[in-house]
């Protein structure tokens, strides 16, 4: 859809890429063309697959923005949290192939997908925000509460720990991980056995499952939207 995101639509299921630079930053114009993307794909009754480049899934939240003004990254960082709420009640499956590094909002998006494959390699995923001086925003907490469990939770959130691809299937960020020439194939074979899911089952099981979780993400938006968020010095 534009030279930052990509679509490709395959009998029964889409590819979206994310290719913003070398950092992969999720911006403004990024969560855009995914949000496009992700109603195309539910226009075309598809299973998603979201990638991103050789190397690097994303690094998160771009940065300039996010030093700008406490209100550039509130506005930022909620609508990050609006496309992990979308992501999380979405009719169809989604597959993270995850192609490298996931920090900060690249491991939320791990987070609020339905199965994420990742890559063999010396890759870093987590959340660094306590690291780089953010205090947690509340969505954030929500999104990881609902995946991880409690030790990896607060080694993850309060301590910003940083994992190797293997170690994140135990703290809950992938699922699995193959070598790198296995990522696409793995992705698109699972999503051929998503698609014989009954549609109307998954989305209806899918929200059911996820209620509360979704509830109090919406919750957690709205505190966000009342709070400062910021890159402290």
């Amino acid at each position: 859809m534009n030279e930052f995101v990509t679509y490709q639509s395959e009998e029964n299921y889409v590819i979206v890429a994310i290719k913003n630079g070398k950092a992969n930053a999720i911006s403004h114009n990024v969560i855009d063309r995914v949000n496009d993307c992700l109603d195309k794909a539910e226009q075309e009754s598809k299973v998603v697959i979201l990638t991103g480049q050789v190397g690097i899934f994303s690094a998160g939240f771009d940065l300039k923005v996010m030093t700008k003004s406490p209100e550039a990254a509130k506005e930022l960082v909620t609508r990050g949290s609006q496309l992990s709420h979308k992501m999380l009640s979405f009719s169809q499956p989604i597959v993270i192939a995850c192609s490298g590094h996931a920090i900060a909002k690249g491991a939320f998006l791990l987070l609020s997908s339905d199965y994420r494959i990742g890559t063999e390699g010396d890759f870093k995923i987590g959340l660094n925000e306590v690291q780089i001086g953010m205090t947690m925003h509340n969505a954030g907490i929500v999104i990881a509460k609902a995946r991880l469990s409690e030790v990896y939770l607060n080694r993850s959130v309060n301590n910003a720990e940083i994992y190797n691809p293997k170690q994140a299937i135990n703290a809950g960020f992938l699922d699995i991980i193959v070598p790198d020439n296995h990522l696409l194939p793995t992705a698109i074979k699972a999503a051929e056995m998503f698609s014989k899911l009954n549609k109307k089952a998954h989305a209806e099981t899918k929200l059911k499952v996820r209620k509360q979780h979704l509830q109090d993400l919406e919750e957690a938006i709205q505190l966000d939207l009342e709070s400062d968020i910021s890159i402290n010095s």
